[in-house]
């Protein structure tokens, strides 16, 4: 089909034509009003071509034509009869990775034969099919009511790299059901509950919508625990970022970053993770690096712990913490007295919305001024 190009008439013309050579279309009572705003964009293996209906459109189907750029002449490859709300669109899936397309669309009248072009002939260049490769290396860490899934980055390694999806595997059909996306290579489940194991895998998506295999399933099931206790910093979830430590399980140890009543907060700011001791409380100024809270009967060989605090040193300054590491604090306890805790960090980092998050172990020594520690309480 060859185009039709309109040009500037007098009065009784069909075109008006306006400065810096922009054309518009006025009928005569017989040529339908060609599409307005033609545009088409390329998403995941397909060209989606948009248009809207003119002022002056009196029913006409449209016809979609495209052709490869310098490949000779258009093709019909679409007629669309049909529009939501004055909008129109097109998916052309029919397209070939590492090609550019033309497009424009026509108004077709089947009573008259008649047909007018757009004004507008966008050209996409298709990219690639190639999606980035899939992440490795899922880990599950159970929380208390939660899940915290981290992977390695090996999928930044390719420069249009956008995003991850995070899936959960029904137990049932086995299918795969989307759970979240993220940027960063991390994910908090804050769905999954205690004594119900959930399998996930993850995925990779570039800018163009392409999405990777995913990788290895990991599983994780959350548990009532003192290990694996989840705080936010206070910067962006402050009603999180506060930790008490408590006698028993029964009560929360999470609690809001300005009570009075917390032995310590979560702060994270460009220079790292902080704990910032609370009223009356003290924290040591050096930390150690241990493989676990305590080395128990059933521990691995070079298993490293750190359960008796030191009985003085301490500071209320804020302190920075690592991975890894085990520090030390003196706060008041409920019965006013001087008591020791620890807590043990598994995990620097941030969920699936930025924010900054720390992972940890603790253990409350019940007797007040006895400085040995051992989890659960004891």
């Amino acid at each position: 089909m060859s185009r039709r190009w309109w040009v500037a008439l007098g009065a009784a013309g069909l075109l008006a034509a306006c400065s810096d050579s922009t054309t518009v279309f006025v009928p005569d009572g017989d040529e339908p009003a060609p599409p307005v705003g033609v545009e088409a964009s390329y998403f995941n293996r397909a060209v989606r071509v948009t248009w809207e209906l003119s002022p002056q459109w009196r029913g006409e189907t449209f016809r979609v034509w495209s052709r490869r750029v310098g490949a000779g002449d258009f093709l019909l490859i679409a007629e669309v009869t049909s529009c939501a709300d004055g909008f129109c669109e097109y998916t052309d899936t029919n397209i070939q990775p590492n090609t550019s397309y033309e497009y424009f669309v026509s108004a077709f009248d089947p009573d008259t034969g008649l047909e007018t072009d757009s004004f507008e002939q966008p050209v996409v260049d298709v990219p690639s099919f190639d999606a980035p490769p899939a992440p490795n290396g899922l880990e599950v860490i159970a929380l208390d009511n939660a899940n915290f899934l981290r992977w390695a980055d090996n999928a930044r390694a390719v420069s249009d790299f956008a995003n991850y999806r995070v899936y959960l595997i029904d137990p049932g059909s086995g299918q795969r059901v989307l759970l979240g996306e993220t940027d960063s290579e991390g994910f908090l489940d804050l769905v999954a509950v205690n004594g119900v194991t959930v399998t996930y895998v993850v995925s990779s998506v570039d800018v163009w919508g392409h999405e990777s295999e995913v990788g290895a399933q990991a599983s994780g099931t959350p548990r009532p625990d003192f290990t694996g206790e989840l705080l936010f910093a206070f910067e962006d979830v402050p009603g999180q970022s506060g930790f008490r430590f408590r006698e028993s399980d029964a009560a929360d140890p999470v609690v809001s970053g300005t009570s009075p009543l917390r032995h310590f907060r979560l702060e994270a700011d460009a220079f790292g993770w902080w704990i910032v001791p609370g009223p009356g409380a003290a924290v040591f100024p050096e930390g150690r690096f241990t493989t676990a809270l305590k080395c128990g009967p059933a521990a691995d060989e070079g298993c490293v712990d750190w359960t008796v605090a030191p009985t003085s040193g301490y500071t209320t300054a804020d302190l920075r913490v690592d991975q890894e590491f085990t520090y030390m604090l003196r706060v008041p306890g409920d019965d006013g007295e001087l008591h020791y805790g620890a807590i043990r960090v598994s995990i620097l980092g941030t969920d699936q919305s930025g924010n900054a998050i720390m992972i940890f172990d603790w253990a409350y020594q019940l007797q007040p001024g006895n400085p040995n520690l051992a989890p659960a309480g004891g």
